[in-house]
């Protein structure tokens, strides 16, 4: 699990980064892709992923990152959305199979973000970290910010 945690000054600049950053230099991007099981039943794919899904990028850990983003929320309060796990695009997760345990970033704050629009691309900005998260609806094997 990488982990972005604020703690930069005033002089830091963060290291702008990519989603193909997320993955380890020597797995390429077609194998994180899954196969996908048909739930007929429900009318759903689920996508099976391999351990390369879950691989990450290692030689992020206490880089001090910037990552830009679309919000799927999790956690809302009346001032705004503090958790939500950032996707590289809009509407990822809600009605289709959801990208690469690696290409996902869950996010907590501890300002709520008040944004208008969901729809909307926002910048994610702290340090990398490599942990395992674990959330009521499932556990993951993604990169993590707390802001």
């Amino acid at each position: 699990m990488l982990a972005l945690i604020p703690r930069a000054g005033f002089f830091d600049a963060p290291h702008e980064i990519n989603w193909d950053d997320l993955i380890p230099p020597d797995v390429p991007y077609y194998a994180i892709i899954a196969e996908e099981e048909m739930d007929e039943q429900n009318d759903s794919r689920k996508p099976v992923f391999d351990a390369n899904a879950t691989k990450l990028n290692t030689s992020l850990v206490g880089t001090y990152v910037k990552i830009l983003g679309f919000i799927i929320p999790i956690d809302m309060t009346s001032n705004g959305v503090t958790s939500f796990v950032l996707v590289s695009y809009a509407g990822a997760c809600i009605h289709t199979p959801p990208p690469p345990p690696n290409q996902l970033v869950l996010v907590t704050t501890k300002i709520p973000w008040v944004g208008d629009n969901l729809w909307d691309a926002v910048s994610v900005t702290g340090y990398m970290q490599n942990q395992l998260q674990s959330k009521d609806f499932a556990k993951l094997a993604i990169p993590y910010l707390q802001v």
